[in-house]
């Protein structure tokens, strides 16, 4: 018995204890049982899921513009930047898991339980801010992918997208996993589509490669930069990080035992690095589908339509141009906003709660998280009486000011993460410290440059 006392003082040094504050995302969180002593992949296989919703963000319509771009402007050199990207993700993520497996509380509530009163509201402004421009791509590719495929008018189709959220409501009564295999299909869509385009384009291989070592003139060059910055912001998603540090709580665990609290979190960063795996996957493919299909085209590339009738077209893209690649180019476009809008509805639910502990009935509260980003999106749409191009315009802009906000979330990630009487033995190792703080350095160092010298 002394023994086993002992054992519980140990483990109690690194939990925070919920009492009886709500959980974040109380309605899932823990529902998911998971299997003890049966092998790793089916264990592994019990934790799948969580990593293809965090997955979805890192591939939504914003990297389309951003990173189908950069291939057709610069070929293949913005490749090392989708892989940086992606391995910084990876980093993030897995810290934002084992925030919330540890703490039990996600990275919203923690912020703003740990800072004053003005300085929570100024980040839950950033972060909603973010939560919109999200929206802003994830509500324009869906309502574009429905013009090109049914006809619907654009301000239609945006409509449409308000009352998608009532899907999830839906989803929600099956129950998490239900959900979980519907995004991980609608992913493996989007991979398979790109697949078969890049496939059929024939890019070459040696460049491909090469263009996944770093080069300086990344840094020197004004729209290169720009580019770069816009993939980095539509690859590492703030929200994400918030997104994450709730739903890896999802799983049956013991929080108060520190066995089961390091094998949750070990499962959960291999899904997690899996599912990120695939996304860097796709949006390697979208570049490299630019830089194969319309690198030296000067094509007019800045809009989803221009991209869907290009690919129609031999005049630009050659011998493979179809209706088929162009209808399969729509498709994973719904696939991309259809999933995508699932995971920032969650990760706005899980943002409102933790930092205004807003309360309110679900159905209500999904929807308010979801008209406040649609909003800004029909009123631009109606101004500009649904000009696409005026529309889309707004892609670019607002990956780059995801890529702006993002330190706002990796710094309190990182601060607490680090925090070893927060996290206790759980607390980030050395390289993981001190790597994360060169990633936000850096990051707000391009901000600034970036900001400066498009002001000037």
């Amino acid at each position: 018995m002394k023994k086993e006392t002992g054992e519980k003082k140990k483990s109690s040094k690194f939990i925070k204890e919920t009492g009886t504050q709500r959980k974040s995302l109380d309605e899932i969180n823990g529902t998911i049982e998971v299997p003890e002593d049966k092998g790793y992949f089916r264990t592994l296989l019990a934790y799948t899921g969580p990593g293809a919703l965090i997955a979805v963000g890192y591939m939504d319509p914003g990297n389309w513009i951003t990173s189908i771009g950069g291939g057709a402007s610069f070929k293949y050199t913005l490749l090392s930047v989708v892989l940086l990207s992606s391995l910084i993700a990876m980093l993030l993520q897995a810290m934002s898991a084992r925030l919330g497996i540890v703490t039990g509380r996600d990275l919203a509530q923690l912020t703003r339980e740990r800072t004053t009163k003005w300085a929570g509201l100024g980040l839950w402004v950033i972060t909603e801010l973010a939560i919109m421009a999200t929206d802003i791509a994830e509500i324009i590719g869906s309502g574009i992918a429905l013009e090109l495929l049914f006809g619907f008018p654009l301000i239609v189709g945006i409509t449409i997208t308000a009352f998608d959220v009532l899907i999830l409501l839906f989803l929600m009564k099956l129950g998490f996993h239900k959900i979980e295999a519907i995004v991980a299909t609608l992913v493996a869509v989007i991979l398979f589509v790109f697949a078969y385009e890049v496939f059929l384009s024939k890019p070459d291989a040696l460049g491909v490669l090469g263009g996944y070592v770093p080069r300086a003139e990344i840094l020197t060059n004004q729209p290169m930069l720009y580019l770069a910055l816009g993939i980095v912001g539509a690859t590492v998603m703030p929200h994400d990080l918030y997104l994450g540090s709730s739903i890896s709580q999802t799983r049956k665990y013991d929080i108060h035992d520190e066995a089961s609290v390091r094998k949750t979190i070990r499962f959960t960063i291999a899904d997690s690095n899996i599912q990120l795996t695939l996304a860097f996957v796709v949006n390697s493919l979208l570049l490299i589908l630019g830089a194969a299909l319309f690198f030296g085209t000067h094509s007019d590339l800045g809009r989803f339509a221009d991209l869907f009738n290009a690919l129609n077209n031999s005049k630009i893209v050659g011998a493979i141009a179809s209706p088929m690649l162009s209808m399969l180019f729509a498709i994973a476009l719904l696939a991309s906003g259809q999933s995508s809008t699932i995971t920032g509805t969650l990760a706005g639910q899980i943002i409102m709660e933790g930092f205004i502990h807003l309360r309110m009935p679900l159905w209500a509260q999904r929807l308010l998280t979801r008209l406040l980003s649609i909003t800004p999106v029909l009123i631009f749409a109606v101004y500009y009486h649904g000009n696409e191009a005026k529309i889309e315009g707004l892609l670019t802009l607002s990956q780059v000011f995801l890529s702006v906000a993002l330190p706002f979330a990796m710094i309190p990630l990182i601060i607490f993460t680090s925090d070893k009487k927060l996290m206790g033995v759980f607390a980030n190792r050395p390289w993981v410290k001190y790597t994360s703080w060169v990633v936000a350095v850096i990051l707000i160092i391009l901000n600034l440059q970036l900001i400066w010298t498009t002001l000037v």
